[in-house]
């Protein structure tokens, strides 16, 4: 029933993380927000990390594939990135706690202490 509870209460803070960098910092500033003696919501939290590494990733990426130049590797890299936002943003809509494939634990580990 708790876990029932945390997912109804983080569900629309997830959601948010998910509309572009703005939107995960809007989430994050959401979740952290502890007025009202209001805990940070752990289903929130952790789809904010898995996007905040998705977002850290995509950027990181989008430098070297930029200097590429090529429609042979930018458009993969387009629809790679696609698929792990919808799969995560998934996630957030159907209540679960879906880590990311491939890197979606190292997310959880690094952005730790962020969210």
């Amino acid at each position: 029933m708790e876990d029932n509870k945390m997912v109804k209460e983080g569900k629309n803070m997830a959601i948010i993380a998910y509309f572009t960098f703005v939107g995960t910092l809007i989430a994050w500033s959401m979740n952290a927000d502890n007025t009202g003696g209001r805990k940070k919501n752990a289903f929130a939290s952790f789809h904010i990390r898995q996007n905040i590494g998705l977002n850290v990733v995509f950027f990181v990426l989008g430098i070297l594939v930029t200097g590429a130049n090529s429609m042979m590797v930018t458009v993969p890299f387009w629809v790679f990135f696609a698929v792990l936002w919808g799969f995560g943003f998934m996630g957030a809509l159907s209540g679960q706690l879906a880590v990311i494939p491939l890197l979606g634990n190292s997310f959880q580990k690094w952005f730790n202490r962020i969210a």
